[in-house]
């Protein structure tokens, strides 16, 4: 099958390649010039495992292709996918600004019938205002279909390849075959296509991230409860992980949750709800819940040095917002060094794929980074841990110990035993346990 997608960010560039590895014959378009020229190359602009390998295989084989000229992208194209930016305003609403002009373009170089898709995350009602673009530009006929995606960063290939569902939104039954046609071979173990109408589409990706963040956010409120009453919270979550009715995943607890996805669509579903007449309560905490998180580890390293930061150093670890993958967007990391750093401390960092990231577009020269992990300790009064990476789950304790210049650990994911350490001589703070 012919596809376009508009958009080579983290969720074009995925679906692209992952429609040209199942035998498709794709091309991306995006307007940056430049980004198009390295992808030609098979320079991949993000950390995403697997990604790089199967886009540079694809483009060999001559699968993926990759243009700014929407007319050569789109020409005969069966299915167009609008995979762009959708940022959110200051009032936290989706700017659908870049969706709309995308559509535009789209409908402006249509060839034949096709089937225009909503990938990017959007609010209700955005498949509406598309379908209205595309009619005034549009010459040919189309459809529109809200097809929403459920990407883990650092696990997006199998999650595309893999899809525990595909939710395929639309009210046209021509559409809809088309797109069963696509997504057959990704679900050939039996794992469901749903079909809604557009707007329960449109909502479900906002529910499901919803949800996710609120069993964080509860999590978290819940180890705040364990650190006052003496309780562990990585014993209260076996414990009501094992029943079947709430399930083990997204129950870890931390110093709160980043990305792309979460912060972003919370802000957007409280946004909807208020434009509808109604007020989301729950969300509106779970976002507050989340940004108290993030000053968490901040907090006990002021508390434990009474207050005084000024002139003590800092190895912090891990920066992303998530192991396997590059992305410091909403990122605590980045809250707790900027408040370090007001506080007068400085810093060392050490991230596996962010620190280009950090350099570039958040932290700059403002911190040290190091090469390797033990590096950073150099003359730091103590060791935070932010992501949890697995190169930093079993360390050379001993070797970290020496090295700081105080044997304090403030674990920020709960991913060191209390006990092991504090056997060891650390002084070891976690949350909620």
């Amino acid at each position: 099958m012919r596809i376009a997608v508009v958009g080579t960010g983290y969720v074009g560039l995925v679906a692209g390649t992952c429609f040209a590895e199942s035998g498709n014959n794709v091309v991306c378009i995006d307007i940056d010039k430049d980004k198009i020229r390295r992808l030609r190359e098979g320079e991949v602009p993000i950390y995403e495992p697997g990604l790089e390998e199967l886009l540079k295989r694809n483009i060999h084989d001559g699968r993926l292709r990759f243009t700014t000229d929407y007319a050569e992208g789109i020409k005969g194209a069966k299915v167009v996918f609008i995979a762009v930016g959708t940022p959110p305003g200051e009032d936290g609403s989706a700017d659908l600004k870049y969706v709309l002009a995308a559509a535009r373009s789209i409908g402006e170089n249509l060839t034949n019938y096709t089937v225009v898709v909503d990938k990017s995350t959007v609010p209700v009602g955005t498949a509406r205002k598309v379908k209205a673009v595309l009619k005034e530009a549009a010459k040919q006929e189309f459809d529109v279909v809200s097809n929403p995606e459920f990407l883990k960063e650092g696990a997006a290939i199998d999650d595309f390849l893999k899809p525990d569902r595909v939710v395929i939104g639309t009210d046209s039954q021509r559409a809809a075959e088309v797109m069963d046609e696509l997504y057959g071979p990704f679900v050939r173990t039996g794992n469901p296509i749903i079909h809604t109408d557009i707007e329960s589409a449109e909502l479900t990706k906002y529910a499901a991230n919803a949800m996710l963040a609120t069993r964080i956010s509860f999590m978290n409120e819940i180890a705040n409860i364990c650190s006052r009453v003496g309780a562990n919270i990585d014993h209260v979550r076996k414990g009501i992980g094992t029943d079947a009715r709430i399930g083990a995943r997204f129950l870890f607890a931390g110093c709160g949750y980043g990305g792309s996805c979460f912060p972003k669509d919370v802000k957007a579903v409280v946004r909807t709800a208020s434009e509808y007449g109604y007020d989301f309560k729950i969300m509106q905490a779970v976002e507050e819940v989340n940004e108290a998180q993030k000053r968490l580890l901040f907090d006990m390293i002021h508390r434990h040095f009474q207050g005084d930061l000024a002139g003590k150093h800092f190895a912090v670890w891990g920066l992303a917002f998530k192991p396997n993958t590059d992305d410091m967007r909403e990122a605590p990391a980045v809250v707790l060094c900027n408040l370090l750093l007001e506080a007068g401390a400085t810093v060392t960092a050490f991230d596996p794929e962010a620190m280009e990231e950090s350099q570039r577009h958040y932290l700059g020269d403002r911190i040290r980074y190091s090469e390797r992990p033990m590096d950073a300790l150099d003359d730091a009064d103590a060791l935070v841990v932010v992501t949890e990476w697995n190169e930093f789950r079993r360390p050379d304790f001993e070797a970290v110990h020496d090295s700081l210049n105080h044997p304090v650990v403030f674990d920020g994911r709960n991913i060191y035993s209390r006990p092991v350490l504090e056997k060891l001589g650390f002084t070891y703070y976690g949350i909620g346990c």
